[in-house]
């Protein structure tokens, strides 16, 4: 029986690993660890952008999305336009008081020192008088009783600053006929300039002008040039009474028909207009030492005559019919 038995052999059972200790793990943390780099790239890229753009610049942009009307009423050459032009402290990304580029501290260093403040006022003029422009415009655009008087305010840039022009319609007056009584809405259109006007650093010069039909019964020789002051003095009554400060007026001027808005047309309506001059630091100054408007009404008129070729319109109505003043 012994030799029957048969030996039992053992069982060796092997265990293998599918692929070593160092062996693929796919490629998602590849991906991963892309968007990372990625990320921290662009948030680097971020602050190096913000570290060297001026501090006007990023004001800029920052008002263009608070007040979008700027861009739609005036333009500009990119939603960077900056409403406030003056720069900040230097190139050195380290400081907190403001940046400039390096481009605009080479330029400036190239530029002759007696030019760069003047050239920086007048930028920082422009810049205010878009503001004015603009929230006159809004003024107008937002009060339902002045919307139908817009076509009746006229506003551009001169060689003195922003002149605001009021004019007469025929069928819409600003004042009574032959008088310097102010019509309601006038009124109403004055007082909202005033409140522009209280808020930025310039002072005014209001001007008063008429059409070229002859004041007939005016007393003791009472003529446009008299109506013309008393309707500028009405008018400054009037920005004083609802807010603005008297001493930003500077000077209050009536120059009767002898500059006509439309010099082919003295009797025109039109030519019936109160100008309020917001003026520059330039023409602050001359005023100031007893000198006159660089850009006078005189030469604009001289300018209309020969365009119009209307040589005689400042005295167009000396032979004509005297008619009621309107």
């Amino acid at each position: 029986m012994a030799g029957t038995e048969k030996k039992i052999q053992p069982v060796i059972i092997k265990r293998s690993k599918k692929g070593g200790g160092h062996g693929h793990h796919g490629g998602a943390w590849k991906i991963a660890y892309a968007d990372f780099v990625t990320a921290m790239m662009a948030f680097f890229l971020l602050m190096w952008l913000l570290a060297s753009t001026s501090k006007a610049d990023l004001q800029g942009i920052a008002e263009h999305f608070s007040s979008p009307l700027q861009v739609a009423f005036l333009g500009g050459q990119g939603v960077g336009d900056s409403s406030s032009v003056v720069k900040g402290g230097g190139e050195d990304a380290t400081r907190t008081a403001g940046l400039t580029r390096r481009s605009e501290v080479d330029a400036a260093k190239r530029a002759p020192s007696v030019r760069s403040q003047p050239e920086a006022q007048q930028r920082i003029w422009e810049a205010q008088a878009k503001r004015i422009r603009v929230r006159v415009a809004e003024a107008l655009e937002k009060n339902p009783r002045l919307r139908e008087l817009r076509s009746q305010v006229r506003m551009d840039m001169t060689a003195d600053g922003l002149r605001i022009q009021i004019m007469d319609d025929q069928s819409r007056p600003m004042f009574d006929s032959g008088s310097p009584v102010v019509k309601p809405y006038m009124r109403d259109l004055l007082r909202e300039i005033a409140q522009v006007l209280n808020d930025v650093d310039a002072r005014i010069a209001l001007i008063g002008h008429t059409d070229a039909t002859p004041y007939a019964g005016g007393e003791r020789g009472y003529s446009n040039w008299e109506l013309s002051v008393d309707r500028a003095n009405a008018s400054r009554r009037e920005l004083v009474h609802a807010g603005l400060d008297e001493r930003k007026v500077l000077r209050v001027v009536g120059l009767a028909e002898m500059v006509p808005y439309q010099g082919a047309q003295p009797f025109d309506a039109i030519n019936r207009r109160i100008a309020i001059v917001v003026m520059n630091k330039a023409a602050e100054g001359r005023i100031l030492v007893g000198g006159d408007l660089q850009a006078s009404d005189g030469e604009e008129f001289e300018r209309l005559l020969h365009k119009n070729g209307h040589a005689g319109a400042a005295s167009a109505g000396a032979d004509g019919p005297v008619k009621p003043r309107p």
